[in-house]
Formats: C-alpha cells, sequence, structure tokens
C-alpha cells in the first residue's frame, strides 16, 4: 500500500502541526493525557509504516528522532523483447511495456518534540503489523528516561547504544552517501550556506559535539574513533548563565535576544585597552579584549540583548579556541559541528564560523551538516541493522519525503522560531546498486557535477524556477496520460503537481533547502515526486513508438553514410548526433514542435541546426586526431530514445568500432523523461545487430558492451556511478569518453576535467540558455578536450 501527501508544505518545509487540543491539553494523567480528538495528518508524518521492520530512536533534552526502515512497495516499467519467430512483424510495437511491482527499501527519519512522544508511540503501536523485530535501539540522554513508557506502549525491548557511537557512525553514513551534506555558514552572502563537495575519501576528522558540555573527537576510519578532549564550558553554560542574566528560561528566546544584542556594549575592545596603539600590536581594535570587561567599570544596567550577545561570543569563541587547537595538535583540517547549541541557528553557527577562522588564520573551516540532528538516530539504526550491512549499499536522499533544510534566521522567518508542534522528515532510499567515482576523473575532490549553482544565481533560480513551474501543468497531463487503464491516474497526477508545486515554492524561499539548487535536482525532485504517486515511466509510450519509427530509418542512414568519403562521413555523423540530440521531449521548444508535427524528423532536425562555426566547435581538432591511431576503448553516455540513440549514437558507435575501437555504451539504469534506458538500449541493439553485421560481430565478441550508469536522472553525476562500469572503465583502458546531451554535457560536466580525451556535445534547446552563452536555440556544443600532459 502506498501512502500518500496531500500536505501543503508551501508555507513550512513539511512542518506539519500536531495541535494540542484547547482543552485538554494537559489533562489529569500523569504524562498529560492528550485529547483524541486530535488531528494528526500521521500517514503523512509516518509514512509507509505497516511496513517497517525495525525502529531505533534517539531523545535528546527537548526532541525526539525516531528512525525506522520499511519497505515500499512502487511500480516500476519493464520492457521485454516480443518472440517475433516467423510473424508479420510490419505494424507490431516494437517491444512490450509491462508495469511491475517492485519492493525497495527505505530509511525514515522523524524529529519531533519530547512532549509528542506518547501520542507518536500509541499511534505507532496502532500501526505496527509485519515488525521483524523484537527490540528498538535507542540513545541520547533520554532512552533513559523514556525506556519505560517506550517498553510499554511498542512491547518491545528498550536496548541502550552508546551516545558517542552512534553520532560517529551517523555522521559517516551521511558523508558517505548525501552528496550535499557538509555546509560552511556565511552570514553576509545572498545565500547563509556554501554546500561543499564530498571529498572521496571523508577521513579523518574532528567532531566537535556542543550539547550541555562540549566533547572533541577525532574520527580515523569506519571503527576508530577517539575521545580527545572536551569543555564543561558548552551549551548548558550559555543556557544556564544567560537564564542567570536575562531571566529568560527558553533556549531559542536566549538566541533571539543574542540575535538583537550589541555585545561592544557590554565587552572591552582591544582599542577601550590600548586606544590607538593597538596597530602597533598587530591587532584589531575591534577584538574582544575581555567578555562582559565594561561591567566591572560601569555604572548603568546592561540590556538583556547585549548580555546576551556577550555572553554568546564569549562561549563560542572559547570553543572555536579550544577546536582550532585540538585540529593544530592532531593535524587535521576539517572540524565538523553540531550538538543543540548548533543545530541551524544562524547565530551560533556565524560566531562558530568566525572564531574558527580567526584562531586558525583562515586555515581551518567550520563546517555543519545538513541533517546535524538526525546523526544519533541514523547511529543507532545502523548498531541494529548490521546483519542486513546497510554499509555495503548506496543511499539516496528522497526529495519528496523530505523537508529539507530550513532557514532558522528569526529576521526572515518570524514564524519560524515558534515552530512547537513541526516534523521534520528525512528519507532516503537504498539504490539497487553501489556507486562510485567514474575512475577517469581527474580528480575527484574537487570534481562538481552542476554548471551553474542557482543557489548562488538569483536571475537564472529565478528563471528556472518559473521555467519548471509553467512546464508543470504539461508534465501532469503526460502522466495521466500515459495510464489511461487506470482510473485514480487523473487523480494521483493532480496530487504529484500538487506536492511538485510546493516544493518549488519552498525552493523560492530557501534555495538551499536540499543543498545546491541545480537544474540536475529540479528535474530529479520532479522524477522522485512522479514516483511517489506511482508513474514510473510517463514517457513509456513515446519511447516504445519512436524507438520503432527510427528503426525502420536505420538501414537507409546507414547506406548514405556508407557512400560518402572519409572525411564527409566523419562529419555527417557527428551532424546525425547532434540532430538526434534534438529529440528531447525534455525541452519545451522541442515537445512543441513534435506534438503539432508528427512528421518532424531526421532531416528536418538536421536543418534546424545552427550553421559552422559553431556556438563551442572543435570539430576540426577531432578530425585531426581521427586521422591518427584509434582509441583503445570509448565510453559513450546516450541521451534521448529513438532517433537519438538509433540514428544518432549507432552509427557514430559503428563507426568507431570499424576503426578498432572498442565501445561502452551506458544508459541510464532507470526511466528519466524520454531517455533511453539499459533495458531498452539492449532491444534496441538486438535489432540492430538483426540489421548490421558491424554491431552483430562486435556484441558477439564483446567489442560493444552495454551497461546501466546506475542513474534515473537525466543529467550526470560522474562521482556517482554504476560500480560494474568503473570496473569495466578500467578493465578495458578506457581513453576516450563521449557525453551527448544538454543534461549531461551542458547543465552537468560542462567543466568536468577528465584523465583521458573527452568529447562533450549537445544541441542548446532553450532560448535562455543560448542567450547566456551568447548564442541562439538550436546552437550547437562541440567541444573536445584532451588533458594537458
Amino acid at each position: 500500500m502506498h501512502i500518500h501527501l496531500h500536505t501543503d508544505e508551501a508555507g513550512r518545509g513539511a512542518g506539519l502541526a500536531f495541535k494540542m487540543a484547547e482543552r485538554g491539553g494537559r489533562g489529569s494523567g500523569g504524562h498529560g493525557s492528550l485529547d483524541k480528538s486530535i488531528t494528526l495528518p500521521p500517514d503523512e508524518i509516518f509514512r509507509n509504516l505497516e511496513n517497517a521492520k525495525r525502529f531505533a530512536i534517539d531523545i535528546g533534552g527537548s526532541l525526539t528522532k525516531l528512525a525506522y526502515y520499511s519497505t515500499v512497495q512502487h511500480k516500476v516499467a519493464r520492457v521485454r523483447s516480443f518472440d517475433h519467430s516467423g510473424k508479420d512483424i510490419e505494424n507490431e510495437p516494437l517491444y512490450e511495456i509491462s508495469v511491475q511491482e517492485e519492493i525497495t527499501a527505505r530509511l525514515h527519519f522523524i524529529k519531533f518534540e519530547n512532549n509528542y512522544i506518547e501520542t507518536c508511540l500509541d499511534f505507532i503501536k496502532d500501526h505496527l503489523v509485519n515488525t521483524e523485530t523484537q527490540v528498538i535501539k535507542a540513545t541520547g540522554g533520554g532512552a533513559y528516561k523514556f525506556k519505560d513508557l517506550i517498553e510499554k506502549k511498542l512491547g518491545l525491548k528498550v536496548d541502550k547504544e552508546d551516545v558517542m557511537t552512534c553520532l560517529i557512525k551517523g555522521c559517516n553514513f551521511l558523508l558517505r552517501n548525501i552528496p550535499h551534506e557538509v555546509f560552511a555558514y556565511q552570514k553576509d552572502s545572498d545565500t547563509e550556506f556554501r554546500f561543499q563537495t564530498n571529498h572521496p575519501n571523508i577521513f579523518p576528522y574532528l567532531l566537535v559535539n556542543i550539547g550541555s558540555g562540549v566533547s572533541i573527537v577525532k574520527v580515523e576510519s569506519e571503527d576508530k574513533f577517539e575521545w580527545i578532549g572536551g569543555s564543561s564550558i558548552g551549551g548548558g553554560t550559555f543556557w544556564g548563565l544567560g537564564a542567570l542574566l536575562t531571566k529568560t528560561k527558553k533556549f531559542d528566546e536566549l538566541l533571539q535576544l543574542a540575535s538583537k544584542g550589541q555585545h561592544t556594549n557590554v565587552d572591552m575592545l582591544v582599542k577601550d585597552v590600548y586606544g590607538g596603539a593597538c596597530q602597533t600590536l598587530g591587532l584589531s581594535g575591534n577584538l574582544i579584549a575581555s567578555s562582559f570587561g565594561k561591567s566591572t567599570t560601569a555604572d548603568k544596567e546592561f540590556s538583556k540583548e547585549d548580555m546576551a550577545k556577550s555572553l554568546l561570543h564569549m562561549i563560542s569563541n572559547d570553543i572555536g579556541q579550544l577546536a582550532c587547537l585540538y585540529a593544530k595538535l592532531h593535524n587535521l583540517d576539517k572540524i565538523y559541528f553540531g550538538g543543540f547549541f548548533i543545530r541551524g541557528h544562524p547565530v551560533t553557527m556565524r560566531t562558530i564560523t568566525f572564531s574558527i577562522n580567526f584562531f586558525s588564520k583562515g586555515e581551518v573551516q567550520a563546517l555543519f551538516l545538513r541533517h546535524e540532528g538526525y546523526l544519533g538516530a541514523i547511529g543507532a539504526f545502523l548498531k541494529g541493522a548490521e546483519q542486513d550491512n546497510p554499509n555495503q549499499y548506496s543511499w539516496g536522499e528522497n526529495y519528496a519525503g523530505s523537508s529539507g533544510l530550513m532557514s532558522t534566521s528569526p529576521d526572515v522567518y518570524p514564524m519560524q522560531r515558534t515552530r512547537s508542534g513541526t516534523f521534520d522528515m528525512f528519507e532516503m532510499d537504498r539504490l539497487e546498486r553501489p556507486l562510485v567515482n567514474l575512475p577517469l576523473l581527474k580528480d575527484p575532490s574537487t570534481y562538481i557535477p552542476d554548471t551553474v549553482d542557482l543557489t548562488d544565481d538569483a536571475m537564472a533560480r529565478k528563471y528556472w524556477l518559473t521555467c519548471f513551474e509553467e512546464a508543470l501543468d504539461g508534465v501532469a497531463k503526460r502522466a495521466a496520460a500515459s495510464q489511461p487503464d487506470s482510473v485514480d491516474a487523473p487523480e494521483r497526477a493532480e496530487k504529484f503537481r500538487q506536492k511538485y508545486w510546493n516544493k518549488l515554492q519552498t525552493l523560492r524561499q530557501q534555495p538551499f533547502a536540499y543543498g545546491t539548487l541545480t537544474v540536475r535536482s529540479l528535474l530529479d525532485t520532479r522524477e522522485h515526486c512522479l514516483n511517489e504517486f506511482n508513474f514510473p515511466d510517463p514517457y513509456s509510450k513515446v519511447k516504445q513508438k519512436e524507438n520503432g519509427i527510427a528503426l525502420k530509418c536505420f538501414q537507409s542512414v546507414i547506406e548514405s553514410l556508407d557512400s560518402l568519403g572519409w572525411e564527409e562521413r566523419q562529419f555527417a555523423l557527428v551532424k546525425g548526433l547532434l540532430a538526434g540530440n534534438v529529440f528531447d521531449w525534455g525541452a519545451k521548444a522541442v515537445s512543441d514542435v513534435l506534438e503539432c508535427e508528427p512528421q518532424f524528423g531526421f532531416e528536418e532536425a538536421k536543418s534546424k541546426l545552427q550553421e559552422r562555426p559553431w556556438l563551442e566547435d572543435s570539430y576540426s581538432q577531432w578530425l585531426e586526431r581521427l586521422k591518427g591511431p584509434p582509441h583503445k576503448c570509448a565510453l559513450i553516455f546516450a541521451d534521448n530514445s529513438g532517433i537519438d540513440i538509433i540514428l544518432g549514437v549507432f552509427p557514430f558507435v559503428r563507426e568507431l568500432l570499424s576503426r578498432g575501437t572498442e565501445v561502452i555504451l551506458a544508459c541510464n539504469s532507470g526511466p528519466a523523461l524520454n531517455d533511453v534506458t539499459y533495458s531498452e538500449s539492449l532491444i534496441v541493439a538486438e535489432r540492430i545487430a538483426a540489421m548490421d553485421p558491424v554491431i552483430q560481430s562486435a556484441l558477439k565478441e564483446e567489442k560493444l558492451l552495454l551497461v546501466q550508469t546506475g542513474s534515473s536522472s537525466p543529467c550526470l553525476d560522474l562521482s556517482r556511478l554504476d560500480k560494474g562500469l568503473a570496473v569495466l572503465v578500467r578493465e578495458r583502458k578506457t581513453d576516450l569518453v563521449i557525453i551527448e546531451g544538454m543534461g549531461r554535457a551542458i547543465h552537468t560536466n560542462y567543466y568536468a576535467a577528465l584523465k583521458c580525451e573527452s568529447l562533450k556535445l549537445a544541441v542548446i534547446k532553450n532560448s535562455w540558455l543560448a542567450d547566456r552563452l551568447g548564442g541562439k536555440i538550436f546552437s550547437v556544443i562541440f567541444k573536445y578536450e584532451v588533458p594537458c600532459k
């Protein structure tokens, strides 16, 4: 069974309020009996609970984080070749498409305030159907306090895990699986959060956990870490002293006061001590010489705001200096900060960042984690799931079911700080196959897939968000139309439309919600939302039809190519690749034409192309290179189904094979738009082989290999590719990489540096983007690159 969301996420992410009933909010039931009439939208929070297999819980001082593992049943489109033995196949479809149920694993994490713990436990108890476990792993200080309640409500034995071990396990898991997990905080830039690319090697690092006190842990490998120091002056000190100074008992209110205060009214600065002479000391006059120093001489009352700000600086600077000294002592340059003191509060992130930058003279960066609040729950879950070996898989964030990172700037969202009753969600899907770096990346640690960072570029962000909004009705219609036999398809398509629309509105307000905002993340979020409502492959029928039509033209295209002289043929092959690339249902300029002119074909597409010189044109260098010795092995990332793969890519592959170059043809593992999938490519290749001896013998002798990329995106992240593909690339000593299409070669990888020769080619089918790059619509990018020796 699938649980659907119909929340209004637009305003506050997935901030779902469980409102305590006004009358019996805290009745006479010890724990406070909640009025049962409270409205829970729990199926939107505890999603897929009836399939939950295993639980873990992390209970802190004020927040509970629940983790569970469930199996999700969703529809997948499968293609299967017909058995055409001797039948008239003139008007038969090329292959059959069936929609099947597939079961995948998903991790759910939910964060809520401790006062809801009983309501949540009751809800879970009522919905637990077939859990396999008798135990719930628990961590955090509250695990002791709530142990009896959990055991009584759920009938599961509470098995307590060490807090530090859980934090580290959770941290390692996120650093390995979420590409945009880590960010640095920058207050005065347009976007507060600067996301970092994950370094392939995440160790060693320093984890500074600022709870009531401070723990500093050095992490050297998956299982090797040690507590190297700490301090009793931490978040609890700020809270406690702050309460004494300002009579404010709430942590959030204290931070609110601090964000409005001026510490210089209370602190003694260097210039207060030395006057103008501070220049000779080489110190800035604005540095704090003595925290609260002015209170010894002043006879006036200080404001609560100023005292809170001074206290915040005092404690942050102390922690920052301590962290820096430990990092230097152990020769570490990565420091991750966590704990309730940080938890996404701009005020504390800013002071910690300043402090680290100051004491390390800019050599060490303070880093924060997007899902920092979940570390303990993830770690506790992993401890309980060791027999399933979750670390041997790759996992990916499910954007459709995750709330994303919210800005907690009190000034930006005044509503935000009254977030009682807000539920925050985070989901991860287990991927079928482990993902690794492409071995040919020049430097995996600096590789950034995306060409434009929309978090940074406000104009581009506005354009693309509007572009995706305007395309949304069409996508929803296409989804509904792709399942004509399903009664509820229109209703599901509408739910998809609402959900994705809400995501787009959230991203307008908080572009950093899911890490760096890019065209790729917008496309991927859309695919996740389509899958959520069981539209696994809205273009399957379009692809089937276009593949059938293109196959009928294959032989005549090959004949005309073979009739050309060598040099003419090379140009015709490239032109064919580019013309094939025009057939992209993801581009509005093209889908409009394809909707209205069904006869629009290969020749028409060629006539649309820009004349040479192209917008980016290194064709002459490529032609020169072809006069030299053949490449050993070429890796080609294909784009669209139909004319693109059959009349563009396959003739190009055939020419490479004739030159003596082996070819690895990589296609998406799962569907996205009208991109060709691995299973479709197998059928297409089989049909082409039946017509063409070059392709047939290459397949037979394994000189042409078809593989899957591990991706289901219209874009391409070369740092997350199927392990089997990476192994093949190494074994075959690949020395040429060809990336085609706007999603893979322009939105992503335009600047990707490789160790071997590469060819990036695409037709720009979006006038705004063409204009940005200095060209017109249907301009051509043909970028042949040779790495510097």
